[in-house]
């Protein structure tokens, strides 16, 4: 390969180009995205309508029959979830280009090496947002009644935003160095239903005390509690610069690890 000098605009250029190709691909094959659309909802569902009378009495907030006011404090738990369930389309995006060869291609073009990463983080963030929206759309048809003006809304998609950009670029570590497509949609699992292990459902008052000493400090608990103070007006302390601190320091990781997998690939191409 012919070395050359990547200017900014070339590099803009070529993660413009990369994320056209993964929109591109997104809307050609839609099975993968919808999946990850429909895993919070079927959740909200559940918790709502076959839950929602149990579990509700121990948050304070009666059931009635339409899941009543307990989905006002599960609905940021669940959107939560669809923030993390977007981790699972970077994952196997980017595990399917380095296991079918195309990235080898790139390598031998005159491509940013930023670019691949880039455009798939980017393509991925869009989607994960769309499929927050359609699960706020049917949280709103199931009863959640946000008491949120456009401040907390913008601050709520802002924190959301962030989340999922340092999920994503945690996923594009994980689909660099799954062996295959299966693995890299199993590995993310996890960081799906962690939400689940804080206070999405229940509170953590009403865990155990070693699971609740995890619930309080894991990174979801603090995210999910700024995001429930922001939609329902509920105290939010020092969980918002907690959050943020979360996200910031995610990113960080996994933006260095998927950089340094990559380039080490790249790296090794080279003297091959």
């Amino acid at each position: 390969m012919t070395p050359f000098t990547h200017t900014l605009p070339h590099t803009v250029a070529d993660s413009l180009t990369m994320l056209r190709r993964n929109l591109k691909h997104a809307r050609r094959y839609p099975s993968l995205t919808a999946s990850v659309v429909m895993t919070p909802v079927l959740m909200l569902l559940l918790f709502t309508y076959v839950f929602g009378g149990a579990l509700g009495a121990g948050v304070d907030a009666p059931a009635s029959g339409s899941g009543g006011e307990y989905v006002d404090y599960l609905a940021p738990g669940i959107i939560l979830m669809a923030a993390t369930s977007g981790a699972l389309v970077t994952a196997v995006g980017v595990c399917v280009d380095m296991t079918e060869g195309i990235v080898n291609r790139f390598r031998t073009m005159a491509v940013s090496r930023s670019a691949f990463l880039t455009g798939h983080v980017v393509s991925s963030v869009i989607q994960t947002m769309l499929s927050i929206v359609c699960v706020v759309a049917v949280a709103l048809l199931v009863g959640f009644r946000p008491h949120a003006g456009p401040v907390e809304w913008l601050a709520a998609a802002g924190l959301m935003t962030l989340l999922t950009f340092a999920l994503t670029w945690i996923a594009a570590g994980i689909g660099l160095v799954a062996r295959n497509p299966e693995s890299a949609s199993n590995i993310p699992l996890p960081l799906q239903f962690l939400p689940f292990l804080g206070s999405a459902v229940v509170p953590p008052e009403s865990m155990p005390a070693g699971l609740r000493w995890f619930a309080e400090y894991q990174p979801f608990t603090s995210v999910n509690e700024t995001l429930r103070g922001l939609l329902t007006g509920t105290e939010i302390g020092t969980n918002g610069i907690t959050a943020l601190a979360w996200c910031l320091a995610l990113t960080l990781t996994g933006y260095l690890w998927a950089r340094t997998v990559f380039h080490r690939g790249t790296a090794a191409d080279r003297r091959a």
